[in-house]
């Protein structure tokens, strides 16, 4: 602020200390707003007492006030300045802003940048730009601190054109010194072609914007369902459960009932007959008795006349002896008991492998894509061994029941449920879900297969042998076949002494690869799995093993 023009400080009011609100001043010489002045007054209007806040002088009677002219104006010039101040303060250039080329002293922010001149403007020294016919012309950007990246570093020259073999940026000079003979175009021609494949390129980015909003909303919306569907499961699955336990404790509430019940008449039964007991011995002690006395008569005739009289020994209700029944009383029926609950574990293990699997089958996502290399697929190798309670008589397994042999007479194996009793057929113990795979070495008459557990096993019907019935899917490895539900598919080429099997139980896939160099897809299934899956084999007749090497799951040789 110069020095000729007042400062805020004198030009404010001491009793709401800002700047003066139509001003006047009073006898004493000092100013204040007039409402200021007039509410001081105001509050000693009743004893007459009107002085200033500042000296103290008394006036009487009160002054009658009049807006100072030459103060108000004062002020207002003192508004104008200091906004003034203010908006240039605003209008400087920072560290991080464009500074005007052309401003002294202060530099003021740049508004445009002409890439003509290579100069930025304030808004004062653009206006040139805008009023000068031949400045008119000149390109105008937004502010920018890299116009000196237009400059061409060995001709000092504005680069005004485009190298297409080199893919630069190029002056005129350039373009018949260094880069003679080159594709060159004017930079805004070039810029045109680029802009157009910019538009291509913002326009695929938008399309993509609106396909992944979409894919957006479509997980939000499914997120959802996921979670209504949950929250449904959930509680419909508590209120089967409570069920469940409920007629478990009904059943539990009428076994002891029944307990209790039998308990009490056995009881009864057995005191009924303690008390005619008791009764019976209270008269035969009675009479033995009197027998005690007769006996002690020493007159002959008196015993004589006496013994005929004495009543006869009635007739026992009961034999001599009670026959316990060797019982057990209610052990029995605790065995009973513990054997249902044996059955059930059996029911609830089964089922909640069922259970389980339907929950990991809830997959909103597709699966990981398939690999495309053996070490991809070893990834998902996994554990495999053979189930002796399945193998067919002929079969022998061995290493650990990771090798397999068929032999030409039958084993002495035990009498078993699981057993295959007419397909040389095998399955492994583990059950498969997820991502898993094996790989299988053959030679003779073989096929690999896989199937659910409760595929049939006793007969020689479809639903016993492997890929003829809707519970396992087999690959006939020496005929180059393959077959499901008694539906066969031919499979082009022959297949490779070695096999790889690959299985996505939730993606619902099945794969079967030659392993040799390089892996080959021979088969691939694309279904819906119910339930876990075991591997299968069966080996007819001129086959021999199966066993483990190296790193794979099996291998028949």
């Amino acid at each position: 602020m110069e020095q000729n023009q007042p400062d805020q400080e004198t030009l404010s009011c001491s009793i709401c200390l800002d700047l003066l609100k139509d001003p006047v001043t009073i006898p004493c010489g000092h100013s204040y707003c007039m409402n200021c002045i007039n509410s001081f007054w105001d509050e000693g209007e009743q004893k007459k007492n009107y002085h200033c806040p500042q000296c103290r002088e008394t006036f009487t009677p009160r002054p009658v006030l009049k807006k100072s002219t030459m103060l108000a104006a004062l002020v207002e010039q003192l508004k104008k300045t200091g906004l003034q101040a203010a908006a240039a303060d605003l209008r400087s250039a920072g560290p991080d802003d464009v500074a005007c080329d052309f401003c002294t002293g202060r530099k003021l922010k740049a508004i445009k940048s002409c890439l003509f001149c290579l100069a930025s403007y304030c808004e004062k020294h653009l206006q040139p730009h805008y009023d000068v016919a031949p400045l008119k012309k000149h390109k105008l950007v937004e502010p920018s601190k890299n116009l000196q990246e237009n400059i061409c570093s060995k001709h000092d020259e504005v680069m005004k054109m485009f190298c297409r073999t080199d893919q630069k940026c190029i002056c005129y000079l350039c373009s018949v010194d260094e880069h003679q003979g080159h594709i060159t175009v004017s930079a805004a021609a070039e810029r045109t072609e680029r802009q157009r494949e910019l538009e291509e390129r913002r326009g695929n980015i938008q399309q993509r914007i609106q396909d992944r909003e979409k894919d957006v909303k479509l997980l939000q919306q499914e997120v959802e369902a996921i979670n209504h569907s949950a929250d449904k499961t959930v509680e419909d699955s508590e209120k089967i459960f409570t069920e469940l336990i409920r007629l478990l404790q009904k059943r539990s509430s009428d076994v002891k009932q029944q307990i209790r019940s039998q308990q009490e008449t056995e009881v009864s039964r057995v005191k009924d007959v303690q008390e005619k007991l008791e009764q019976e011995i209270t008269e035969l002690k009675r009479k033995d008795a009197e027998l005690e006395q007769l006996s002690h008569t020493e007159d002959h005739n008196q015993f004589l006349l006496n013994y005929p009289s004495l009543p006869a020994l009635s007739e026992s209700t009961h034999s001599s002896s009670i026959n316990i029944r060797p019982l057990r009383h209610f052990e029995d029926v605790a065995a009973a008991v513990s054997e249902l609950r044996e059955k059930l574990q059996d029911v609830l293990r089964d089922s909640w492998t069922n259970i389980s699997l339907m929950v990991t089958e809830v997959d909103v996502l597709l699966s990981e894509p398939e690999p495309t290399t053996r070490a991809g697929f070893l990834k998902y190798s996994c554990e495999i061994t053979m189930d002796p309670n399945t193998a067919h008589t002929e079969l022998v397994l061995s290493e650990g029941n990771r090798k397999v042999t068929r032999m030409n007479q039958h084993q002495s194996y035990s009498s078993h449920p699981d057993r295959f009793t007419h397909y040389s057929q095998v399955l492994s113990k583990e059950s498969l879900t997820g991502r898993c795979y094996w790989e299988v070495e053959w030679r003779g008459r073989v096929l690999v297969s896989v199937a659910y557990k409760n595929i049939s096993r006793a007969g020689r019907g479809n639903e016993c042998e492997f890929g003829f019935n809707d519970k396992s899917w087999a690959l006939y490895c020496n005929t180059s076949q393959f077959c499901h539900n008694n539906i066969w598919t031919s499979i082009s080429g022959p297949v490779s002494s070695r096999v790889g099997v690959y299985l996505d139980h939730r993606a619902g896939i099945l794969s079967f690869y030659s392993v040799s160099g390089s892996m080959t897809l021979i088969h691939r299934v694309q279904t819906r799995f119910t339930e876990p899956l075991h591997v299968g084999v069966c080996l007819n007749k001129n086959s021999t093993e199966l066993m483990k090497k190296r790193c794979l799951l099996f291998i028949i040789h």
